[in-house]
């Protein structure tokens, strides 16, 4: 018995494979994309006054995760009385690092009341991380050094709006 010839599907209409081309082409350009790495420092944010003792600190407020992601990144100056306050809705261990951070700084893990709970120094550019002892809302970056010159140190209380006093 003689063989048949093999069987081949059936070739497409013309021109679907550019219609299939341009479809595929139109969902890659569509499709969302991670956005932009951070090259640069964001700009100021706006500013709450705290205090300690008789010291006045000039917080910037990190409020948005993106803002809180970008934080002192990339800044080269920072005056000596400034500080970024990282505020969150709940309370959690909240843990930090240094990551395209130029400036060395200390952050004091700051709990609902004002109370500080625990201070790190953290050095520029390092991917250590530096965490809260115990669950907290408030974070507050400043110079490096800031309050241990000061004499402040755990369980010392700051005061200002964001704490309700």
């Amino acid at each position: 018995m003689p063989r048949k010839p093999p069987r081949h599907p059936p070739s497409p209409p013309p021109g679907a494979l550019l219609r299939t081309l341009l479809a595929a082409c139109a969902l890659a350009l569509a499709a969302p994309r991670p956005a932009a790495a951070q090259q640069g420092p964001q700009p100021r944010l706006p500013t709450t006054d705290l205090t300690i003792g008789i010291y006045v600190i000039h917080a910037e407020l990190a409020t948005t995760p993106d803002q809180q992601e970008t934080g002192m990144m990339f800044r080269r100056s920072m005056g000596s009385s400034d500080g970024m306050l990282f505020v969150n809705d709940d309370s959690s261990v909240r843990c930090f690092w240094m990551h395209n951070t130029l400036l060395p700084l200390t952050i004091a893990f700051i709990a609902d009341d004002g109370r500080i709970v625990n201070l790190a120094d953290m050095a520029a550019q390092t991917d250590t991380t530096h965490c809260s002892a115990k669950p907290v809302r408030y974070a507050l970056e400043v110079p490096l050094g800031w309050f241990a010159r000061r004499g402040f140190k755990a369980g010392d209380r700051l005061r200002g709006r964001p704490f309700g006093n």
